[in-house]
């Protein structure tokens, strides 16, 4: 790759994170001016944790990308409108919401004889699914139970707004805002990002406001997705994914590219073509994904530090250690955890009738979470 071309995507890159932390500022702004619609929805919509969770998991169909569903779901925290324990069902949700989203795509293209065998459809697909859900739906649990212990400690306030460090933290953004600079610093610089959004706002209203930004993170996304697209793979794979028979490896790898791009089109495009080539076996695959699945939490952390919500932060911060914990016992037992997940997937695509099964079960389970 030319030097002309390195600073090329480098400044697609500083350009396309500057728009994505714009557009995080902006749903944020958005949030909160529309907070009074958004409770009284939200009173009629989660009327509780289980519903919270199912709603972030169906958001993440309608929607699919479950990222934009967690930057949502930070957002909304922010504001006050959810609660620190929904805060937390609703990432998750949008994970295992998030997953499933490549099966139905999969499914559709076999249905649409754009496939020869279901197996080719849902290959990759049911494999990362598999994997995510069978890490997350531990962590939830294990999660949901740690939170309140961790609550009591005093360590973290319970609310978003509430805390003392929050509190001081949006008070010195808005004072920055109003230029007025922030107590102790000697400056009058604005804060042309919160301006500009207010200034949005001001002139096409809240609601606007909203869509805009959310209509923003998912150019951006996209956007790094294709800037990401131009780095030389080949050069990647021949430095470092050679490297995949060892499970640790594969494992780093799959967490560093992810966490580092915050983009698992990118870490896993790097790897699949490869992987569908009969290149990397399935057995070396699986720690890859394994990682990536924790990887791909980055870009959530970096939502809730962009919204300066410490205790959205310390909660997002939380998933990713337990995600991590629970990944390395199926690290640990490797040979009996890879063993269930191959019966798990060929019990599924040998028999479509089983599979459809499969598919209805996974739109009726948020569902029912929500109206339940």
């Amino acid at each position: 790759m030319s030097n002309r071309s390195s600073l090329t995507i480098s400044f697609q890159v500083v350009v396309t994170v500057a728009l994505f932390l714009f557009a995080i500022r902006l749903l944020g702004s958005a949030v909160e001016t529309l907070s009074p619609v958004l409770r009284r929805v939200l009173e009629q919509v989660v009327v509780g944790d289980r519903s919270a969770l199912g709603i972030s998991w169906f958001a993440s169909y309608v929607l699919a990308n479950g990222s934009v569903v967690a930057a949502l779901s930070v957002s909304l925290f922010s504001s006050d409108l959810i609660v620190r324990s929904q805060l937390f069902l609703m990432v998750v949700g949008s994970r295992l919401g998030g997953a499933a989203v490549v099966i139905f795509i999969g499914a559709f293209d076999y249905l649409n004889e754009e496939l020869d065998t279901l197996s080719d459809s849902v290959s990759l697909g049911l494999l990362t699914f598999l994997l995510t859900h069978s890490i997350y739906l531990p962590v939830l649990v294990v999660g949901y139970v740690t939170l309140p212990l961790i609550e009591e400690t005093g360590l973290v306030g319970k609310t978003g707004l509430g805390s003392a460090i929050d509190t001081g933290g949006t008070e010195a953004i808005d004072m920055v805002a109003a230029g007025q600079g922030v107590p102790g610093i000697q400056t009058h610089i604005p804060d042309l990002p919160s301006l500009f959004s207010g200034w949005i706002i001001q002139s096409f209203g809240g609601g606007v406001a909203f869509l805009l930004a959310i209509g923003l993170i998912f150019s951006s996304m996209r956007l790094f997705d294709r800037t990401l697209d131009k780095i030389d793979k080949q050069r990647l794979r021949r430095r470092y994914l050679v490297k995949l028979n060892n499970k640790w490896t594969s494992f780093g790898l799959g967490l560093v590219f992810t966490g580092l791009t915050t983009s698992v089109a990118f870490s896993l495009g790097v790897i699949v073509p490869l992987y569908n080539r009969g290149h990397i076996k399935r057995n070396e695959i699986i720690p890859y994904v394994l990682g990536a699945n924790i990887g791909t939490l980055v870009d959530t952390l970096i939502v809730a530090v962009a919204l300066n919500t410490p205790v959205g932060v310390a909660t997002v911060a939380l998933l990713l250690a337990i995600s991590f914990v629970v990944s390395m016992i199926p690290m640990a037992f490797y040979s009996k955890y890879t063993r269930i997940i191959d019966s798990t997937q060929s019990e599924l695509v040998n028999d479509l009738f089983y599979f459809i099964g499969f598919l209805v079960t996974l739109l009726i389970v948020p569902i029912l979470l929500i109206v339940l």
